[in-house]
């Protein structure tokens, strides 16, 4: 169930970033509303993996996968441009979260 909540986690905050850049600095109700909602979702949920799991693993799949999913989220929604040297570290950051989920005995494999 870790990985599920896990998801649900960076669903959210996704979701959450996403309607925090719609916001405005908080200066627009409904994305700001949805900033703050999402966000405690997001928190609640990535609390139940530190039950059994490192925090720096955790944290680590969630703010890496959180990162590489905005920036695609920028480049296709709000058409942000990405240079190669970003999508280098983007590649990076995956590789990250693929070698801890993949090779790492913390998980539990």
């Amino acid at each position: 169930m870790n990985a599920v909540y896990l998801g649900v986690a960076i669903v959210c905050e996704i979701i959450g970033t996403s309607a925090l850049k719609s916001s405005m600095g908080f200066t627009r109700l409904w994305p700001s509303l949805l900033t703050v909602f999402f966000y405690a979702f997001a928190f609640y949920f990535l609390s139940l993996p530190l039950r059994t799991m490192p925090v720096g693993i955790v944290y680590a799949i969630w703010s890496g996968c959180g990162i590489a999913l905005l920036a695609m989220i920028d480049l296709f929604w709000f058409r942000v441009q990405i240079d190669y040297a970003g999508f280098l570290g983007l590649g990076l950051i995956v590789a990250g979260v693929l070698v801890i989920n993949l090779f790492s005995s913390t998980l539990g494999h």
